[in-house]
């Protein structure tokens, strides 16, 4: 590897074995690709090396384009769709392209694949990166050919000169190219919308082949030589030490070879291993079997007594007292005066579990002062913090490895199994695997929050509110990182202080709560509470006052008009994503007419439901149709109109939506995570069930609304609506409103 300075560019050029194996530990399983320069590059290579124009991408001089995929991928295309954008402004040919995925760096930028903003975030930074190389490209053509790069275009994996159709392939110029200035960024020249080969197409994922022949790899097929299995047993009450434990049995189970301690966590918790008693074997079989016949004595700490009925009620009797303002338009305590007609409703989400298809598991090695981990991953960065300061190194001396994951959904931003793998291995000098179980999964999770909500709203002769109240009470998950945190922050912006409605008086409040648990962000995060109580209680103002649903949301989203809700202090340019109530009505009426609503009225025990929510930047309206019979709900159609910007991979957008119909039902109808003197209650599938078939949305039908704003998120925006538009639709067949989630419990 060399580095030589030109135009003020640090220019690197790396061999093909430095580019892709480079980093990796002799033995290692290797799928990821090594570090690479930050900079564009611009230095011509020498034979057999590999031209990198930018962090993400990299030009073999046989041709092949390898790009960087430096998100995770657990079912979201994302390893596929910002790939796509590199090609398309290079102009390559996507049968030639190689994804290699990244290893954890901060060469990177943001590698946390949570908050539906990787195409959101990296849109740009990966068009810079195609359109450079191919303007580069250009160059080199031009500088070969002694004519101006102005006559020079780069059309699927060549240059042609187009006064006479010369062509040279990419390869060919891969020398010459990284001899060329580099753009300026504000010369860059962009394709058109219009010559798009692969933007707003259907790309086949890069994984498909791998994961229907089981090919590809996740987490539990990392491997590492010499490694060892570990399971761990781990203190049952959020909080407990190990106080003492035998472990005569379980080094009886054949397979078993010793048993490890693990020391419990240091407030505040963050991301560290909770603690226990680990027991090795050399297979995970044996692992789990020696764990069985472990004899603990746990110190259960002050969560001891925790009790989930009892944590409830004093959320709710919070919320009904008035509470810390977050917003404050108008005066709501003079229009409630005056008003003559005043309406209130309480609602509840408790906690709720993860509960994604693939347990946590991760292999880390300690050797010689520093880490290598495999792990299906959403947060590489996180995970290189989180296992420093359990092992005490620093980040830089561990390396994270990325499996394909099978399903996240904002756990496996949370590396504590990987710093238990870590952990383990500096204490043996080996290799170990850590295998979660099912019910580890469960009762060891990062819940997502309980929230209890009030509601309060003076309505006009027409319906229409001229004051709102309302009150969220919530543990924070701010909490992980200060003990003494015990009001929402970033929370109070999803779907609470950004409620959309042409409302002259307007409070939100948040409420105090203390954290019993460990929790942590899930899928959508606090939207799911706040969109299911605002929009359930916008139906139940709709139904008080008699009207259309449809009608009545178009009308207290008030006229077209854009709202800023930056604080004064953001506000220092235009806000490409200012909340645009256009947007927000034109998904309500796709919604409403692509399900029939105006043709579909209620009538035995069948009838439609529909919410409305802007979160990560995109609107959606969802239209659910039920079926209510003796106590018995079944989901015939969802209809999902999503406006999300300007979209990357349509087909994935529909995957994404129609998984969230899933999610959200499993949410809405059955997700509850309870605790009885401090132990969670759920173990597996039969006490924390998900949707299964008969029980899942039967057609998900997606619209995707043609928009030429920036792209928005796409991962998360579908589960808001959906628990309030099912709770809508069933007081439309029954006439009983559902105001607590889950569901099921309800219409027995």
């Amino acid at each position: 590897m060399k580095s030589v300075s030109a135009n003020s560019d640090t220019i690197t050029v790396v061999t093909r074995r430095d580019f892709l194996g480079g980093v990796f530990s002799a033995g290692a399983l290797i799928l990821g690709v090594s570090a690479l320069s930050k900079e564009l590059m611009g230095a011509t290579t020498g034979d057999g090396a590999t031209w990198q124009p930018s962090v993400y991408l990299g030009l073999e001089p046989d041709g092949r384009v390898i790009i960087i995929a430096h998100r995770s991928e657990m079912g979201t295309g994302i390893r596929t769709a910002l790939p796509m954008v590199v090609a398309e402004e290079l102009e390559a040919d996507w049968k030639r392209v190689k994804i290699e995925q990244a290893i954890g760096d901060a060469k990177y930028g943001n590698q946390d694949t949570d908050g539906s903003e990787s195409i959101r975030n990296f849109y740009e930074p990966m068009r810079e990166a195609g359109a450079s190389a191919r303007m580069m490209l250009e160059s080199a053509a031009a500088s070969k050919w002694g004519v101006p790069a102005s006559e020079c275009r780069a059309k699927n994996h060549e240059v042609i000169h187009v006064k006479t159709d010369r062509k040279l392939g990419f390869g060919e110029l891969v020398s010459l190219a990284s001899s060329q200035p580099v753009p300026k960024k504000e010369l860059l020249k962009f394709k058109a919308a219009a010559d798009y080969r692969y933007v707003g197409q259907n790309v086949p994922i890069a994984d498909m082949d791998g994961i229907l022949d089981g090919h590809a790899i996740f987490g539990m097929d990392a491997r590492m030589p010499g490694m060892v299995y570990a399971s761990i047993e781990r203190p049952p009450v959020f909080g407990g030490k190990l106080k003492t434990y035998d472990d005569a049995e379980a080094r009886k189970v054949r397979g078993v070879s010793k048993t490890l301690t693990i020391p419990p966590f240091q407030a505040p918790y963050g991301f560290q291993a909770l603690g226990g008693v680990a027991v090795i074997a050399d297979n995970t079989w044996a692992a789990m079997q020696g764990r069985k016949k472990l004899k603990v004595d746990w110190d259960l700490g002050p969560n001891a007594s925790h009790d989930s009925t009892a944590y409830k009620k004093t959320l709710q009797e919070t919320a009904r007292q008035t509470c810390k303002v977050a917003r404050n338009d108008g005066d709501v305590d003079a229009a409630f005066k005056k008003a003559t007609k005043i309406h209130e409703a309480e609602y509840y989400v408790p906690h709720l579990a993860h509960a994604s298809m693939e347990p946590p598991v991760a292999v880390a090695e300690f050797k010689n002062g520093k880490v290598v981990a495999w792990a299906p991953t959403q947060n590489p960065q996180g995970v290189q913090d989180t296992v420093a300061k359990a092992v005490g190194i620093s980040p830089k001396d561990v390396t994270c490895h990325v499996t394909l994951l099978g399903g996240g959904f904002g756990r496996k931003s949370k590396p504590a199994y990987v710093a238990e793998a870590a952990i383990l291995s500096k204490q043996l000098g080996k290799p170990v695997k850590v295998v979660w179980t099912r019910e580890d999964d469960i009762r060891f999770d990062f819940y997502h929050a309980v929230a209890a909500m009030y509601i309060k709203a003076a309505t006009d002769e027409k319906g229409r509110p001229t004051a709102w109240l309302q009150r969220s009470v919530f543990p924070p998950i701010g909490s992980q990182e200060d003990v003494t945190a015990r009001y929402g922050t970033f929370e109070l912006d999803m779907g609470w202080n950004d409620v959309p409605y042409d409302v002259p008086n307007f409070r939100a409040e948040c409420g105090p709560a203390d954290t019993r648990i460990r929790i942590g962000w899930l899928r959508s995060v606090a939207n799911v509470p706040h969109a299911f109580a605002v929009q359930s209680f916008t139906d139940e103002l709709a139904a008080s006052a008699g009207r259309d649903r449809v009608e009545y949301l178009l009308d207290v989203l008030g006229k077209p008009r854009k709202i800023d809700l930056r604080a004064p202090k953001d506000r220092k340019g235009p806000d490409p994503y200012m909340l645009d109530i256009a947007r927000m009505r034109r998904v309500i009426e796709i919604a409403a007419e692509q399900s029939g609503w105006a043709k579909k009225k209620p009538g035995n025990g069948r009838a439609l439901g529909i919410a409305v929510h802007r979160s990560f930047l995109t609107y959606v309206a969802t239209v659910v149709e039920v079926e209510v019979d003796q106590g018995k709900i079944r989901i015939p159609r969802v209809d999902m109109a999503i406006d999300t910007g300007k979209v990357i991979h349509p087909d994935r957008v529909r995957a994404q939506l129609e998984g969230a119909s899933v999610f959200g039902t499993s949410i809405a109808l059955l997700g509850e995570i309870t605790a009885a003197n401090g132990r969670i209650q759920q173990s597996n599938f039969n006490n924390y069930p998900v949707a299964r078939l008969n029980e899942a949305p039967v057609e998900t039908h997606v619209h995707i609304v043609p928009s030429s704003a920036p792209p928005a998120g796409v991962g998360e925006p579908g589960v808001p609506p959906m628990s309030p538009a099912i709770c809508n639709a069933i007081f439309a067949a029954t006439g009983k409103r559902i105001r607590e989630l889950p569901i099921k419990k309800q219409l027995a």
